[in-house]
């Protein structure tokens, strides 16, 4: 209620602002439209009046959602080059820090330097509707970036500013159920990115038995629009296969029987809010709220897809695995090898020490971990507890990692030494099973090579 009596309290200063304002007709000639909205924008950043601000800013929220696609381009170039700082201002302050050295003089140099964007940026968030016409905008800005990287100094003012906007003291956790709204219902079949939901029946499956959670975060200016989710199954044993947990006929388990919480599933919903980490949060939070409900839960793990993994290997050229490389590959192409006879076993015997130097020994040029969801939970104190053979043999499990799945463990006493272990000093957190499983000599390469080789001549 107070959400909606907000918005409607901006939606009537926008209108008595717009009364006020003498704002130029729309171009007809699509040409002159971006020129057209970066003259409001400037007026934006220079006007005074509140009211009339408001209502400014909603036209240019309007005006940008009316651009042809081809012209977001233009846009954004223009907001590169015209509202960075103020230069003559910048050069005063510094030559005033120079003379003084006084803080007085260090502060003026920090607000000298700040971008026009960023004041262009919070008015456009006053009008109604803005914090997710900025979100929506900044999606648009990402798409454009892969083919104009220089676009990239306002891409730093949108993650600025997304910083502070949704940091997470402005977050609300809410469970969802099937009792939800059926629209945010619709929105976590769409949202989903890690296992596809195909209908309402199955949806249903991951939310409404005793046994399943769904947890997402909320931003009071984005009602009814998740910003991350995360699915939980309340399971006896660490799960290793996704395959069970999605099962339209499979055994329940009672809340006060379980003794492991996984988390199965954690998707992003907003593009326009990617870089801003809301995932670390949420686990913890979910983690907790679990607690207070279930304190018979012993373990929280997650059941966790491996993305990376085929891609690396098939372009790696690292010589400690190369000769394994060769021949897994070499018996991964078989034409339904996870069904042949005899087949996975030997691939199992190499592509699980893959796995593990993948896990534990490789690096991206920049020396960070290659696989992205191993970065985000090794990020978060995680520990590396057990490479899943065979647990995800959809198509999009066995294309992006053979198939492999993983388990994190989430042990609580140990999250803050991990996650300072792993961002201090890059140390991967891992359990003594991951770390037996690294061929951590040419020897144990030899010795799963001949029989594979033998099998394929």
């Amino acid at each position: 209620m107070s959400n909606a009596f907000f918005y409607d309290l901006l939606t009537s200063v926008a209108e008595r602002g717009r009364s006020m304002l003498k704002i130029k007709p729309w171009p007809k000639d699509a040409d002159n439209r971006v020129d057209q909205l970066i003259d409001d924008c400037r007026a934006l950043v220079e006007g005074r009046g509140e009211a009339s601000g408001v209502a400014l800013a909603a036209e240019v929220i309007a005006r940008y959602r009316a651009l042809d696609p081809s012209d977001h381009a233009a846009f954004f170039s223009a907001l590169a080059e015209d509202f960075g700082p103020d230069r003559d201002r910048m050069r005063d302050a510094v030559a005033k820090f120079e003379s003084d050295g006084d803080e007085a003089a260090a502060s003026e140099i920090h607000y000298a330097s700040e971008p026009r964007r960023h004041e262009l940026f919070r008015r456009i968030n006053r009008a109604p509707g803005g914090t997710a016409a900025l979100v929506a905008m900044r999606a648009d800005l990402l798409q454009l970036m892969k083919q104009n990287p220089s676009l990239v100094i306002v891409d730093r003012d949108f993650l600025h500013l997304f910083g502070s906007w949704f940091n997470r003291g402005f977050l609300v956790l809410r469970r969802i159920d099937w009792s939800s709204p059926a629209a945010l219902l619709e929105k976590i079949i769409r949202y989903e990115a890690v296992h596809e939901i195909g209908e309402w029946d199955e949806l249903r499956r991951r939310i409404d038995p005793a046994d399943r959670r769904c947890y997402a975060f909320f931003h009071p200016r984005l009602v009814d629009e998740p910003l991350i989710f995360v699915e939980v199954a309340l399971t006896l044993t660490p799960p290793a296969a996704i395959a069970p947990l999605l099962a339209e006929k499979r055994a329940h388990v009672a809340p006060d029987k379980a003794r492991v919480a996984a988390f199965y599933s954690i998707s992003n919903c907003q593009q326009g809010l990617a870089g801003v980490n809301f995932g670390n949060f949420l686990i913890k939070q979910v983690v907790e709220e679990i607690r207070r409900e279930l304190p018979k839960i012993e373990s929280f793990v997650t059941l966790s897809p491996v993305p990376g993994f085929r891609a690396w290997l098939e372009t790696t050229e690292d010589p400690a695995i190369a000769p394994m490389k060769s021949a897994a590959l070499q018996l991964a192409a078989e034409d339904n090898w996870p069904t042949a006879l005899g087949v996975a076993p030997r691939l199992r015997a190499m592509l699980e020490p893959l796995a593990a130097h993948y896990f534990l020994k490789a690096r991206r040029p920049d020396g960070r971990v290659p696989d992205p969801v191993a970065r985000f939970h090794l990020g978060n104190g995680a520990r590396l507890e057990r490479i899943d053979w065979e647990g995800d043999l959809s198509p999009k499990g066995l294309a992006e990692s053979f198939g492999i799945m993983v388990n994190y463990l989430y042990d609580l006493d140990e999250i803050e030494r991990n996650h300072e272990a792993f961002v201090n000093r890059g140390q991967i957190a891992a359990s003594a099973a991951v770390k037996k499983l690294l061929p951590a000599a040419p020897s144990r390469l030899r010795a799963a090579l001949p029989s594979a080789l033998a099998s394929n001549a």
